[in-house]
Protein backbone atom coordinates (compact mmCIF):
# COMPACT_ATOMS: atom_id res chain seq x y z
CA UNK A 1 0.00 0.00 0.00
CA UNK A 2 1.48 3.36 -1.10
CA UNK A 3 1.01 5.63 1.92
CA UNK A 4 2.44 8.63 0.07
CA UNK A 5 -0.16 8.18 -2.72
CA UNK A 6 -3.01 8.09 -0.20
CA UNK A 7 -1.75 11.22 1.54
CA UNK A 8 -1.38 13.04 -1.76
CA UNK A 9 -5.00 12.25 -2.72
CA UNK A 10 -6.48 13.31 0.63
CA UNK A 11 -6.75 17.09 -0.05
CA UNK A 12 -8.53 16.63 -3.39
CA UNK A 13 -11.04 14.16 -1.93
CA UNK A 14 -11.63 16.36 1.09
CA UNK A 15 -12.14 19.41 -1.13
CA UNK A 16 -14.72 17.59 -3.28
CA UNK A 17 -16.75 16.58 -0.23
CA UNK A 18 -16.68 20.12 1.19
CA UNK A 19 -17.80 21.58 -2.15
CA UNK A 20 -20.68 19.10 -2.24
CA UNK A 21 -22.00 20.40 1.06
CA UNK A 22 -20.30 18.36 3.77
CA UNK A 23 -19.17 20.36 6.79
CA UNK A 24 -15.43 20.10 7.25
CA UNK A 25 -15.31 17.99 10.42
CA UNK A 26 -17.71 15.37 9.02
CA UNK A 27 -15.91 15.35 5.67
CA UNK A 28 -12.56 14.81 7.35
CA UNK A 29 -13.93 11.87 9.32
CA UNK A 30 -15.42 10.35 6.17
CA UNK A 31 -12.16 10.71 4.25
CA UNK A 32 -10.23 9.06 7.08
CA UNK A 33 -12.70 6.15 7.00
CA UNK A 34 -12.21 5.86 3.24
CA UNK A 35 -8.43 5.80 3.65
CA UNK A 36 -8.71 2.96 6.18
CA UNK A 37 -10.92 1.06 3.74
CA UNK A 38 -8.39 1.69 0.95
CA UNK A 39 -5.59 0.22 3.05
CA UNK A 40 -7.72 -2.89 3.51
CA UNK A 41 -9.02 -3.32 -0.05
CA UNK A 42 -6.47 -1.89 -2.49
CA UNK A 43 -3.61 -4.39 -2.07
CA UNK A 44 -5.84 -7.16 -3.44
CA UNK A 45 -8.00 -5.05 -5.78
CA UNK A 46 -6.39 -1.72 -6.74
CA UNK A 47 -8.84 0.70 -8.42
CA UNK A 48 -8.25 2.18 -11.86
CA UNK A 49 -9.24 5.62 -10.55
CA UNK A 50 -7.97 5.98 -6.95
CA UNK A 51 -9.40 9.48 -6.47
CA UNK A 52 -12.84 8.51 -7.76
CA UNK A 53 -12.85 5.40 -5.56
CA UNK A 54 -12.00 7.46 -2.47
CA UNK A 55 -14.62 10.12 -3.30
CA UNK A 56 -17.34 7.48 -3.71
CA UNK A 57 -16.49 5.63 -0.50
CA UNK A 58 -16.00 8.83 1.52
CA UNK A 59 -19.28 10.30 0.25
CA UNK A 60 -21.16 7.16 1.22
CA UNK A 61 -19.56 7.20 4.67
CA UNK A 62 -20.54 10.85 5.03
CA UNK A 63 -24.14 10.09 4.06
CA UNK A 64 -24.27 7.15 6.46
CA UNK A 65 -23.09 9.39 9.27
CA UNK A 66 -25.54 12.19 8.50
CA UNK A 67 -28.45 9.75 8.29
CA UNK A 68 -27.52 8.38 11.70
CA UNK A 69 -27.62 11.86 13.23
CA UNK A 70 -31.20 13.11 13.66
CA UNK A 71 -30.04 16.73 13.79
CA UNK A 72 -28.64 16.39 10.29
CA UNK A 73 -31.42 14.45 8.55
CA UNK A 74 -31.99 17.46 6.33
CA UNK A 75 -28.84 16.44 4.48
CA UNK A 76 -30.43 13.24 3.18
CA UNK A 77 -31.46 14.96 -0.02
CA UNK A 78 -27.76 15.10 -0.92
CA UNK A 79 -27.94 11.41 -1.78
CA UNK A 80 -29.10 12.42 -5.24
CA UNK A 81 -25.77 14.16 -5.76
CA UNK A 82 -23.68 11.05 -5.18
CA UNK A 83 -20.81 11.09 -7.68
CA UNK A 84 -21.37 8.90 -10.70
CA UNK A 85 -18.90 6.06 -11.25
CA UNK A 86 -15.99 6.84 -13.50
CA UNK A 87 -12.89 9.03 -13.56
CA UNK A 88 -12.95 12.09 -11.30
CA UNK A 89 -11.46 15.33 -12.69
CA UNK A 90 -8.25 16.30 -10.97
CA UNK A 91 -8.80 19.48 -8.94
CA UNK A 92 -6.13 20.88 -6.62
CA UNK A 93 -7.97 22.30 -3.62
CA UNK A 94 -5.08 21.88 -1.22
CA UNK A 95 -4.08 25.50 -0.73
CA UNK A 96 -7.73 26.58 -0.45
CA UNK A 97 -8.25 23.96 2.24
CA UNK A 98 -5.26 25.32 4.16
CA UNK A 99 -6.96 28.70 4.25
CA UNK A 100 -10.33 27.23 5.17
CA UNK A 101 -8.81 25.39 8.11
CA UNK A 102 -7.29 28.66 9.35
CA UNK A 103 -10.83 29.74 10.30
CA UNK A 104 -11.39 32.84 12.47
CA UNK A 105 -13.34 30.73 14.97
CA UNK A 106 -10.15 28.82 15.82
CA UNK A 107 -7.06 29.97 17.69
CA UNK A 108 -3.96 29.99 15.46
CA UNK A 109 -2.44 26.97 17.24
CA UNK A 110 -5.67 24.96 16.90
CA UNK A 111 -6.02 25.94 13.24
CA UNK A 112 -2.47 24.79 12.54
CA UNK A 113 -3.01 21.48 14.33
CA UNK A 114 -6.29 20.80 12.51
CA UNK A 115 -4.77 21.56 9.12
CA UNK A 116 -1.73 19.39 9.72
CA UNK A 117 -3.97 16.48 10.70
CA UNK A 118 -6.78 16.87 8.15
CA UNK A 119 -4.98 18.23 5.08
CA UNK A 120 -1.28 17.73 5.71
CA UNK A 121 -1.77 14.07 6.57
CA UNK A 122 0.47 14.16 9.66
CA UNK A 123 -0.28 11.93 12.62
CA UNK A 124 -1.24 13.31 16.01
CA UNK A 125 2.12 12.12 17.33
CA UNK A 126 4.04 14.03 14.65
CA UNK A 127 2.07 17.21 15.33
CA UNK A 128 2.58 16.87 19.08
CA UNK A 129 6.34 16.58 18.55
CA UNK A 130 6.34 19.72 16.41
CA UNK A 131 4.51 21.62 19.17
CA UNK A 132 6.59 20.11 22.01
CA UNK A 133 3.45 18.87 23.82
CA UNK A 134 2.25 15.38 24.86
CA UNK A 135 0.35 13.41 22.22
CA UNK A 136 -2.77 13.25 24.43
CA UNK A 137 -2.80 17.04 24.74
CA UNK A 138 -2.59 17.43 20.98
CA UNK A 139 -5.35 14.87 20.41
CA UNK A 140 -7.66 16.88 22.66
CA UNK A 141 -6.74 20.11 20.85
CA UNK A 142 -7.52 18.63 17.45
CA UNK A 143 -10.82 17.17 18.71
CA UNK A 144 -11.87 20.56 20.09
CA UNK A 145 -10.96 22.23 16.82
CA UNK A 146 -13.06 19.75 14.85
CA UNK A 147 -16.02 20.33 17.17
CA UNK A 148 -15.62 24.10 16.83
CA UNK A 149 -15.76 24.09 13.05
CA UNK A 150 -18.43 21.41 12.78
CA UNK A 151 -21.33 22.98 10.91
CA UNK A 152 -19.51 26.33 10.48
CA UNK A 153 -19.72 27.93 7.05
CA UNK A 154 -16.27 28.27 5.53
CA UNK A 155 -16.83 31.69 3.97
CA UNK A 156 -14.29 33.46 6.22
CA UNK A 157 -10.92 31.90 5.53
CA UNK A 158 -8.11 32.53 8.00
CA UNK A 159 -5.07 34.75 7.67
CA UNK A 160 -1.83 34.23 5.80
CA UNK A 161 0.27 33.94 8.96
CA UNK A 162 -1.52 30.78 10.10
CA UNK A 163 -1.25 29.19 6.65
CA UNK A 164 2.47 29.98 6.56
CA UNK A 165 2.94 28.34 9.95
CA UNK A 166 1.23 25.18 8.68
CA UNK A 167 3.30 25.08 5.49
CA UNK A 168 6.48 25.55 7.54
CA UNK A 169 5.63 22.66 9.86
CA UNK A 170 4.64 20.41 6.95
CA UNK A 171 7.96 21.17 5.27
CA UNK A 172 9.92 20.44 8.45
CA UNK A 173 8.14 17.11 8.89
CA UNK A 174 8.84 16.21 5.27
CA UNK A 175 12.47 17.37 5.54
CA UNK A 176 13.35 15.31 8.60
CA UNK A 177 10.34 13.22 9.59
CA UNK A 178 8.53 10.03 8.72
CA UNK A 179 6.70 11.17 5.56
CA UNK A 180 8.12 12.98 2.51
CA UNK A 181 6.07 16.16 2.40
CA UNK A 182 8.83 18.70 1.72
CA UNK A 183 8.31 18.91 -2.05
CA UNK A 184 4.54 19.30 -1.56
CA UNK A 185 5.10 22.15 0.92
CA UNK A 186 7.37 23.91 -1.57
CA UNK A 187 4.79 23.47 -4.35
CA UNK A 188 2.03 25.01 -2.24
CA UNK A 189 4.25 27.86 -1.06
CA UNK A 190 5.10 28.64 -4.69
CA UNK A 191 1.36 28.81 -5.41
CA UNK A 192 0.86 31.13 -2.47
CA UNK A 193 3.78 33.36 -3.50
CA UNK A 194 2.30 33.64 -7.00
CA UNK A 195 -1.08 34.64 -5.58
CA UNK A 196 -0.05 36.95 -2.72
CA UNK A 197 2.57 39.70 -2.68
CA UNK A 198 3.80 39.23 0.89
CA UNK A 199 7.44 39.39 2.11
CA UNK A 200 6.99 36.58 4.63
CA UNK A 201 5.55 34.28 1.94
CA UNK A 202 8.69 35.01 -0.07
CA UNK A 203 10.81 34.48 3.04
CA UNK A 204 9.28 31.07 3.65
CA UNK A 205 9.74 30.01 0.03
CA UNK A 206 13.39 31.12 0.15
CA UNK A 207 13.92 29.22 3.41
CA UNK A 208 12.44 26.02 1.98
CA UNK A 209 14.51 26.22 -1.21
CA UNK A 210 17.74 26.84 0.69
CA UNK A 211 17.16 23.92 3.05
CA UNK A 212 15.93 21.61 0.29
CA UNK A 213 19.04 22.42 -1.76
CA UNK A 214 21.12 20.50 0.80
CA UNK A 215 18.87 17.44 0.89
CA UNK A 216 20.98 15.14 -1.29
CA UNK A 217 23.98 15.65 1.00
CA UNK A 218 22.16 15.14 4.29
CA UNK A 219 22.44 11.35 4.30
CA UNK A 220 25.21 8.87 3.50
CA UNK A 221 24.64 5.91 1.15
CA UNK A 222 23.84 3.74 4.20
CA UNK A 223 21.11 6.18 5.26
CA UNK A 224 23.01 7.67 8.18
CA UNK A 225 22.81 11.41 8.86
CA UNK A 226 25.63 13.68 7.71
CA UNK A 227 26.06 16.83 9.85
CA UNK A 228 26.08 20.15 8.00
CA UNK A 229 29.79 20.72 8.59
CA UNK A 230 30.65 17.32 7.07
CA UNK A 231 28.39 17.46 4.02
CA UNK A 232 29.77 17.30 0.48
CA UNK A 233 28.86 20.81 -0.65
CA UNK A 234 29.40 19.79 -4.24
CA UNK A 235 26.13 17.85 -3.93
CA UNK A 236 24.14 20.92 -2.93
CA UNK A 237 21.67 22.16 -5.55
CA UNK A 238 23.22 25.44 -6.68
CA UNK A 239 20.17 26.31 -8.79
CA UNK A 240 17.85 26.10 -5.78
CA UNK A 241 20.34 28.10 -3.70
CA UNK A 242 20.53 30.85 -6.30
CA UNK A 243 16.74 31.00 -6.57
CA UNK A 244 16.32 31.07 -2.80
CA UNK A 245 18.91 33.82 -2.33
CA UNK A 246 17.32 35.93 -5.08
CA UNK A 247 13.86 35.60 -3.55
CA UNK A 248 15.26 36.42 -0.09
CA UNK A 249 17.12 39.52 -1.27
CA UNK A 250 13.97 40.89 -2.90
CA UNK A 251 11.99 40.26 0.30
CA UNK A 252 14.58 41.85 2.59
CA UNK A 253 14.72 44.92 0.36
CA UNK A 254 11.11 45.70 1.36
CA UNK A 255 12.27 46.28 4.96
CA UNK A 256 9.41 44.28 6.53
CA UNK A 257 11.45 41.68 8.38
CA UNK A 258 9.73 38.56 9.68
CA UNK A 259 10.90 35.30 11.20
CA UNK A 260 10.93 33.33 7.94
CA UNK A 261 13.10 35.94 6.25
CA UNK A 262 15.49 35.86 9.21
CA UNK A 263 15.68 32.06 9.10
CA UNK A 264 16.26 32.18 5.36
CA UNK A 265 19.10 34.68 5.89
CA UNK A 266 20.79 32.19 8.23
CA UNK A 267 20.34 29.40 5.67
CA UNK A 268 21.77 31.66 2.96
CA UNK A 269 24.90 32.34 5.05
CA UNK A 270 25.46 28.59 5.38
CA UNK A 271 24.95 28.17 1.63
CA UNK A 272 27.39 30.99 0.88
CA UNK A 273 30.33 29.22 2.56
CA UNK A 274 32.34 27.04 0.16
CA UNK A 275 33.72 25.20 3.19
CA UNK A 276 32.34 24.84 6.69
CA UNK A 277 35.36 26.71 8.06
CA UNK A 278 34.38 29.77 6.00
CA UNK A 279 30.91 30.10 7.60
CA UNK A 280 30.25 33.63 8.90
CA UNK A 281 29.14 32.60 12.39
CA UNK A 282 29.29 36.15 13.75
CA UNK A 283 26.67 37.30 11.25
CA UNK A 284 24.63 34.15 11.91
CA UNK A 285 24.53 35.02 15.63
CA UNK A 286 23.29 38.49 14.70
CA UNK A 287 20.45 36.96 12.69
CA UNK A 288 19.60 34.66 15.59
CA UNK A 289 19.40 37.74 17.79
CA UNK A 290 16.82 39.12 15.36
CA UNK A 291 14.92 35.82 15.49
CA UNK A 292 14.90 35.88 19.29
CA UNK A 293 13.49 39.41 19.15
CA UNK A 294 10.80 38.34 16.68
CA UNK A 295 9.78 35.01 18.25
CA UNK A 296 11.26 34.63 21.75
CA UNK A 297 11.27 30.92 20.91
CA UNK A 298 13.25 28.53 23.14
CA UNK A 299 14.14 26.48 20.07
CA UNK A 300 15.62 29.58 18.44
CA UNK A 301 17.60 30.27 21.61
CA UNK A 302 18.89 26.69 21.53
CA UNK A 303 20.09 27.07 17.94
CA UNK A 304 21.59 30.44 18.86
CA UNK A 305 23.66 28.74 21.58
CA UNK A 306 25.23 26.52 18.90
CA UNK A 307 26.02 29.57 16.75
CA UNK A 308 27.52 31.40 19.74
CA UNK A 309 29.68 28.35 20.40
CA UNK A 310 31.00 28.54 16.85
CA UNK A 311 31.48 32.31 16.83
CA UNK A 312 32.87 32.90 20.34
CA UNK A 313 34.03 29.47 21.45
CA UNK A 314 32.35 26.44 23.04
CA UNK A 315 32.37 27.84 26.58
CA UNK A 316 30.42 30.89 25.41
CA UNK A 317 27.98 28.48 23.77
CA UNK A 318 27.66 26.47 26.98
CA UNK A 319 26.97 29.68 28.91
CA UNK A 320 24.16 30.55 26.48
CA UNK A 321 22.85 26.99 26.77
CA UNK A 322 22.81 27.16 30.57
CA UNK A 323 20.03 29.76 30.41
CA UNK A 324 17.70 27.24 28.72
CA UNK A 325 15.70 24.44 30.32
CA UNK A 326 17.25 21.02 29.76
CA UNK A 327 13.87 19.52 28.82
CA UNK A 328 14.05 21.18 25.40
CA UNK A 329 14.33 18.68 22.52
CA UNK A 330 17.96 18.42 21.36
CA UNK A 331 19.22 20.30 24.45
CA UNK A 332 21.30 17.29 25.50
CA UNK A 333 22.67 16.78 21.98
CA UNK A 334 23.71 20.45 21.78
CA UNK A 335 25.40 20.20 25.19
CA UNK A 336 27.26 17.11 24.00
CA UNK A 337 28.49 18.88 20.87
CA UNK A 338 29.69 21.95 22.78
CA UNK A 339 31.50 19.81 25.38
CA UNK A 340 33.16 17.89 22.55
CA UNK A 341 34.30 21.15 20.99
CA UNK A 342 35.65 22.18 24.41
CA UNK A 343 37.71 18.99 24.65
CA UNK A 344 35.70 17.34 27.44
CA UNK A 345 35.32 14.01 25.66
CA UNK A 346 34.05 12.05 28.67
CA UNK A 347 31.16 14.42 29.29
CA UNK A 348 30.43 14.70 25.58
CA UNK A 349 30.28 10.90 25.14
CA UNK A 350 27.95 10.53 28.13
CA UNK A 351 25.65 13.28 26.84
CA UNK A 352 25.61 11.89 23.29
CA UNK A 353 24.50 8.52 24.66
CA UNK A 354 21.82 10.21 26.77
CA UNK A 355 20.62 12.24 23.77
CA UNK A 356 20.42 9.04 21.70
CA UNK A 357 18.14 7.46 24.27
CA UNK A 358 15.84 10.50 24.08
CA UNK A 359 15.78 10.71 20.27
CA UNK A 360 12.50 9.79 18.59
CA UNK A 361 13.91 9.64 15.05
CA UNK A 362 15.79 6.44 14.27
CA UNK A 363 18.38 8.08 12.00
CA UNK A 364 19.11 10.75 14.63
CA UNK A 365 19.36 8.09 17.35
CA UNK A 366 21.89 6.10 15.30
CA UNK A 367 23.89 9.26 14.56
CA UNK A 368 24.14 10.21 18.24
CA UNK A 369 25.01 6.65 19.26
CA UNK A 370 27.86 6.57 16.73
CA UNK A 371 29.21 9.89 17.99
CA UNK A 372 29.23 8.58 21.56
CA UNK A 373 31.00 5.40 20.45
CA UNK A 374 33.58 7.37 18.46
CA UNK A 375 34.45 9.56 21.44
CA UNK A 376 34.68 6.56 23.78
CA UNK A 377 37.04 4.91 21.30
CA UNK A 378 39.26 8.03 21.22
CA UNK A 379 39.38 8.13 25.00
CA UNK A 380 40.46 4.49 25.27
CA UNK A 381 43.47 4.87 22.99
Amino acid sequence: MNEVLLRSLTPSVLGILVRRGADFAAAEDAVQDALVEAVRVWPADPPRDPTGWLVTVAWRRFLDATRADAARRRREDLVDEEPAPGPTPAVDDTLQLYFLCAHPSLTPSSAVALTLRAVGGLTTRQIAQAYLVPEATMAQRISRAKRTVSGVRFDQPGDVATVLRVLYLVFNEGYSGDVDLAAEAIRLTRQLAAAIDHPEVAGLLALMLLHHARRAARTAPDGSLVPLAEQDRGRWDTGAIAEGVGILQAALARDRLGEFQAQAAIAALHADALMAEETDWVQIVEWYDELVRLTDSPVVRLNRAVAVGEADGPRAGLAALAALHDSLPRHTAVAAYLHERDGDLATAARLYAEAARKATDLAERDHLTRRAARLNARRSR
